[in-house]
């Protein structure tokens, strides 16, 4: 009967498609397996009004293994909603880091802003002090150079100009204005993430940039401020400090013509005072953020080529990875050598956030085994390049739903299905059923002489001839019969009027 009741509603795609986005909400994997099986377009639903898709509300709830499933089934990874949004922000506002890690391996587009407040991905982490998914958004844009931070921090304070990297698609999405020009490191200072403005800072934010009069948001410190003005604004003691330790002026003036420390007293923030008002101060000492994480492109470029979900056991595995015990060892950490799954290192690269002192540069990733320090992972020869599976249709599925499209070349529930037939309840190829039908329009196919009423079985197979001169013998020999006990049946009826009028 659910079986029923879901083919009965498949061609509004409605109440299907309301149950995925229950599944993808709730994270019932089995659920949204089960109907994307049953129809992969499912995964381009979105709901009325706020046009959320499946993909949406599973980034928004973290559900990652719901997301992993849509984008395999091939739905487009951008979408938006009526805001603007798509999935990889809303993971990015709610701190669901697995969900970018999947999100930013099959490449979801950071540089799009929303239709509300022209925020990015990158300005969403920054609100809400989610360092963890702001690192994993500019994972292509931080190389493997050992020496990045000291590169990064001499550029930014201009002491010397290397030639490195090139570093400039990195300043262009991380110092990115929203409306009204705030940045990334606006949103961090003003809310009081310190890790997060710390982090920004390390990879080439701007202490410098200041806000503009657009028209479009309430700006109550006045256009012309810098991220200062703002942290002055939120009171965090800290990102005062950092930010002044970075370079940040304390004679700066907004618009308005207010300085830091006019904008800390105007907001009662009576603890900054002393931060804010001395000219010449003891500066913290600048270390690197314990999110600064360098292998993280090195991995993540393998696990886009070679897949990072595999699901090699133990026991058909010679030499399993050390950390899971689980998976075949795939990468191997250059410097120490030592030998893990794609997964394991890609969770190492996802998850570090200590400062603990490693034998190895900042942003480098303490080995498990021997606690040295990781620059760059290299793939282990032996493995081939993952090969992208299409979506298909459940093999198990005995019935054929012509539509107005054609059928796409990788489904398999119905090979006899065409545009110009009506089909009904056709069962597959090899069914017992098969007798039990009504002459339908078929292609031309050689039939079993098994399944042929009446057919004698003394070939193999009878072509489409054959066949029809079987079925017309068949029938002239029913139509003969049918005679013979009709000319019968009128002699007994003779018989019986004449003994009637005796």
């Amino acid at each position: 009967m659910r079986f029923f009741s879901i083919m009965g509603n498949s061609f509004g795609c409605s109440a299907t498609g309301e149950r995925l986005v229950s599944a993808a909400r709730d994270g019932d994997l089995q659920e949204a397996k089960a109907l994307l099986e049953y129809n992969p377009r499912l995964a381009r639903y979105s709901t009325f009004g706020v046009r959320n898709s499946p993909l949406h509300y599973s980034a928004a709830h973290g559900h990652h293994e719901i997301v992993f499933l849509l984008l395999e089934s091939g739905v487009d990874i951008n979408l938006r909603n009526y805001r603007g949004q798509t999935a990889l922000m809303q993971a990015c506002q709610h701190g669901h880091w697995e969900v970018v890690q999947t999100l930013m391996i099959f490449k979801a587009n950071i540089c799009r802003a929303d239709y509300l407040n022209g925020g990015t991905a990158l300005h969403f982490a920054a609100l809400n002090g989610h360092t963890r998914c702001l690192r994993l958004l500019l994972m292509d844009y931080v190389p493997n150079i050992p020496d990045v931070w000291n590169i990064l921090r001499k550029r930014s304070t201009k002491q010397e100009s290397t030639e490195e990297f090139d570093e400039g698609a990195l300043n262009k999405i991380i110092n990115k204005p929203a409306d009204g020009g705030l940045t990334a490191l606006h949103m961090a200072a003003l809310n009081g993430h310190v890790e997060t403005l710390q982090l920004l800072l390390d990879l080439g934010a701007s202490v410098s940039e200041v806000t503009v009069e657009d028209g479009t948001t309430i700006d109550l410190i006045g256009a012309g401020s810098t991220p200062l003005h703002y942290a002055a604004c939120g009171g965090n003691k800290q990102c005062c400090q950092v930010l002044i330790a970075r370079g940040a002026s304390l004679t700066a003036e907004n618009a308005n013509g207010w300085t830091p420390l006019m904008v800390s007293r105007s907001w009662h923030r009576d603890w900054l005072e002393g931060i804010l008002s001395e000219q010449a101060q003891a500066q913290p000492q600048i270390l690197p953020s314990p999110y600064l994480s360098l292998p993280l492109m090195s991995i993540v470029k393998i696990a886009r080529e070679f897949g990072w979900r595999d699901n090699n056991s133990v026991i058909t595995c010679l030499d399993p990875c050390a950390v899971c015990l689980e998976r075949k060892c795939t990468v191997a950490a250059e410097g120490c050598g030592h030998e893990f799954c794609t997964h394991c290192a890609l969770y190492l690269c996802s998850t570090n956030s200590t400062s603990t002192a490693t034998n190895g540069p900042p942003g480098s990733i303490a080995c498990p085994l021997c606690r040295d320090g990781i620059v760059a992972f290299v793939k282990l020869p032996g493995n081939s390049p993952r090969i992208k599976e299409l979506a298909r249709m459940s093999m198990s599925l005995s019935f054929c739903a012509c539509s107005a499209e054609e059928p796409e070349p990788t489904s398999i529930s119905a090979p006899f299905c065409k545009l110009d037939y009506h089909c009904t309840c056709i069962s597959p190829i090899g069914s017992s059923s098969f007798r039990n039908l009504g002459w339908q329009n078929f292609p031309s196919v050689k039939l079993n002489s098994s399944l042929c009423m009446g057919a004698p079985d003394s070939s193999p197979s009878l072509d489409p001839c054959d066949s029809r001169r079987s079925l017309r013998n068949h029938l002239c020999k029913c139509s003969r019969s049918s005679l013979r006990r009709s000319a019968s049946h009128n002699e007994s009826r003779r018989s019986w009027l004449s003994v009637l009028n005796m």
